[in-house]
């Protein structure tokens, strides 16, 4: 059970963060929490948060949206590749530039394409 207890330290101090992050809005300021009329205004793709769900809007969403994707996957797999690339060899290294070089090649179409260009 020992070593199951930095597991339950790291699980009750994010516990506590995420209580003191919920309660501390309606301590400091109670009044501008009750407020719904913020949350109704349009929000990052611009259209309002609650009308129908029938409306057409740009592809360059879904590009980035895409492009968010293919960054994160590559940090995901990057992430513990790094961190155990001391024990393998060679080869784990030439599949891990050919992974890079194929996102890569995804980036630079989009790039191409125009959907990091935003007008």
């Amino acid at each position: 059970m020992s070593e199951y207890f930095p597991v339950l330290v790291f699980l009750a101090i994010a516990l506590v963060i995420a209580v003191v992050m919920l309660v501390i809005p309606h301590i400091v300021n109670p009044a501008k929490t009750k407020d719904v009329g913020d949350k109704l205004a349009p929000y990052e793709c611009g259209f309002e948060a609650f009308d129908s769900a029938y409306r057409k809007f740009d592809i360059r969403f879904y590009l980035v949206a895409i492009l968010f994707v293919v960054f994160d996957l590559e940090v995901v797999f990057l992430f513990p590749w790094v961190m155990t690339f001391t024990g393998m060899g060679w080869g784990a290294f030439i599949c891990m530039m050919i992974f890079l070089t194929i996102l890569t090649i995804g980036f630079v179409y989009e790039w191409r394409k125009g959907a990091l260009d935003w007008e």
